[in-house]
């Protein structure tokens, strides 16, 4: 099964770091991230990939050319304005009709079970599955007793309510024909749509997911690989 990889984006929230290379190349250790997601999926035997690039796509496309990887990697150029849905789209004739596909973000990492989501959406035969997960909370969580003695201090816990789209989605092919253009946003129109039908199911990962959104959380993770505090390889 091919995975794509969302990796066009501008990385605007973390500007720091990208005015010289797209944020899927941002260095997560001695890796970028992008490298990280990779073993995510060759950990569970997944090894068909295609990058759709845009933003400084020579970056990307460079470096996998000279780095030796046990897989096959495909860097398809999906423009540089082109919206998250609009570069599935753009990927349509590299699959064959009826064909499952994954897709994910080139921004984060997870210890998601990548073999038991496919076993999952290839149960539930559905158009799509989503991966959810229970956001870290902003804040770091007191829990007091009832004579106002802190029992327990967590820096930053993941909540235990409320679940969002923690990317590492599945896909059938029949999911092309939900997105018209480049200007559809993935996680928008063809997703209500999927709604309205009942065709997307969630697949519920309570375990570790981080997204390197903003420079903060760049230096959180590289903070984690010093610490060898790594549950995503």
């Amino acid at each position: 099964m091919k995975t794509v990889i969302l990796c066009g984006g501008l990385g605007t929230r973390i500007s720091e770091e990208t005015s010289s290379k797209p944020k899927p190349m941002v260095k997560i250790g001695k890796l970028p991230i992008l490298e990280h997601i990779i073993n995510i999926y060759l950990k569970y035997g997944f090894s068909d990939f295609i990058l759709a690039t845009g933003y400084k796509s020579r970056v990307i496309e460079n470096y996998f050319y000279k780095k030796k990887i046990n897989a096959n990697i495909r860097c398809v150029n999906t423009g540089k304005k082109t919206l998250t849905g609009g570069r599935i789209k753009r990927l349509k004739k590299y699959f064959k009709e009826d064909e499952d596909f994954m897709v994910t973000y080139g921004d984060g990492l997870s210890d998601v079970n990548i073999r038991k989501l496919v076993k999952f959406h290839k149960f539930h035969k559905k158009i799509a599955t989503m991966t959810t997960i229970h956001p870290p909370a902003r804040f770091g969580e007191v829990i007091i007793n009832k004579n106002n003695y802190i029992k327990k201090f967590e820096e930053k816990p993941q909540v235990n309510q409320g679940w969002i789209n923690g990317g590492f989605f599945v896909f059938n092919y029949k999911f092309f024909k939900f997105i018209k253009n480049d200007n559809i946003m993935l996680e928008k129109n063809p997703v209500k749509l999927l709604l309205k039908k009942k065709q997307i199911k969630a697949f519920k990962h309570k375990s570790f997911w981080k997204c390197m959104d903003t420079l903060r959380d760049k230096i959180q993770l590289n903070e984690m690989i010093k610490k060898k505090n790594t549950p995503w390889m």
